[in-house]
């Protein structure tokens, strides 16, 4: 259950997008309202006091940025936007106008349970276990990894596994066998090709802290925090 008193508000206009979220987050121990368009989020918002909003962008009568500016100053509670719109700009602006996160369709039920946490819970029952370096922030309870100037990044379910395998152990060569043993699931490809795709996409979406993983060459790969990281 959360610490906080008051539902999560749902703001989402697709009927089983919007029943399957309602449904989890029922699942997870949360109270939930579901607001099905902007003009009803508004309402719901004022009557209801929400600790956190899940808001989606695209919504009929009033959208998601015109909720967030409105909201900015009258709700102050955590927003995390959850949408289809993978563009840079939509989450910058999204950002600018206060979102905590920014979560893209399709998502995991599981991450989006867990990213609600890390803003309800984990703060409140203690410290969060956070890995830093360069312009990175790794929230490894939370599975939530953020670049300055740019919020959170969109991770695919087994890139983010194979990130915290390594993060995880920082300074040990690890082999791809031993990446793909722990990392990946059992019903899925774990050859070595399927690793190193796995890095190279995570390295490129950490810009330049992705050089943080080095290649152990004739091993498989190690990954590098620098001195006084935590």
């Amino acid at each position: 259950m959360s610490l906080r008193s008051g539902p999560i508000l749902v703001v989402e206009d697709d009927p089983p997008i919007a029943s399957g979220i309602v449904r989890g987050l029922k699942l997870a121990g949360f109270e939930v309202s579901l607001a099905t368009d902007g003009r009803l989020a508004l309402e719901a918002a004022e009557r209801e006091k929400p600790v956190l909003v899940v808001l989606d962008l695209n919504l009929p009568e009033v959208d998601g940025f015109e909720l967030l500016e409105t909201w900015r100053t009258q709700l102050r509670v955590p927003v995390i936007v959850l949408t289809a719109r993978q563009e840079l700009e939509a989450r910058l602006r999204s950002f600018g106008l206060g979102a905590v996160d920014y979560l893209a369709k399709p998502f995991w039920m599981e991450e989006l349970v867990a990213r609600i946490r890390a803003r309800l819970h984990l703060m409140e029952e203690g410290p969060r276990r956070v890995l830093r370096w360069d312009d990175v922030s790794l929230d490894l309870d939370a599975r939530v990894v953020s670049r300055e100037g740019m919020g959170s990044l969109a991770f695919t379910r087994h890139e983010l596994d194979v990130l915290v395998y390594l993060a995880e152990r920082p300074g040990r060569a690890l082999t791809r066998e031993q990446i793909g043993n722990h990392a990946l699931p059992a019903n899925e490809e774990r050859d070595e090709r399927t690793v190193d795709s796995h890095i190279a996409r995570i390295r490129k979406k950490l810009g330049p802290a992705g050089a943080r993983i080095k290649t152990a060459w004739g091993i498989g790969y190690r990954f590098e925090l620098p001195e006084g990281s935590a």
